[in-house]
């Protein structure tokens, strides 16, 4: 009797033992040291911080609304990712944080970052501190100034970071992700 009842013990803890981490389809960065923090307002003048959203999936997302292109299109795809997300959309929360305090204001960025989906939030700050946001989240940008009506753009990293629902970073989507990756990690983030 107390061998069999061993034998099944030892055979639960295998079993236990061997779960299996979630396939992510995104890079993992599990136990990464950095983007641990993020204070700003968003666009509704409210401070917010990573904890606000405890319980929920985050996304951030470094960009500008001058952006030509990559910010508008990975905006877009989170957008999709949510509607085929369905109800479980409302367990998520993206956050773009803008890298241009000088022309992003929180009036441009009320009118930009909910016209792709309106529970999406825009936070800036002033030039201090979206440098000391943009270095805890190792993200690149430079000012490039153009010809034409734009002045300056900003070549910046493009990728996007997931957090679970108890606020700890645990994926880094690259730009041009697809959406049926990003709502499949999403749902492993959520059922974690």
């Amino acid at each position: 009797m107390i061998n069999r009842l061993c034998i099944l013990l030892c055979c639960l803890l295998a079993v236990a033992c061997s779960r299996e981490a979630p396939a992510f389809r995104a890079t993992d960065l599990t136990g990464a040291t950095f983007g641990r923090q993020l204070a700003l307002p968003d666009h509704n003048g409210r401070l917010r911080s990573l904890a606000d959203f405890r319980g929920q999936a985050v996304v951030v997302f470094f960009g500008y609304t001058s952006c030509p292109d990559i910010c508008p299109g990975t905006l877009a795809r989170f957008a999709e990712a949510m509607k085929a997300l369905g109800p479980d959309a409302a367990k998520v929360q993206v956050l773009f944080v803008s890298l241009d305090p000088e022309r992003d204001s929180a009036e441009r960025l009320k009118a930009f970052v909910p016209w792709f989906y309106p529970s999406f939030l825009g936070l800036r700050g002033d030039a201090e501190q979206t440098r000391a946001a943009a270095s805890e989240f190792r993200v690149f940008s430079a000012r490039k100034e153009v010809g034409g009506g734009l002045g300056y753009v900003l070549d910046h990293s493009a990728g996007a970071y997931l957090y679970d629902p108890a606020g700890r970073l645990r994926l880094y989507v690259k730009d041009g992700a697809a959406v049926a990756d990003i709502v499949a990690d999403l749902r492993l983030l959520l059922a974690d």
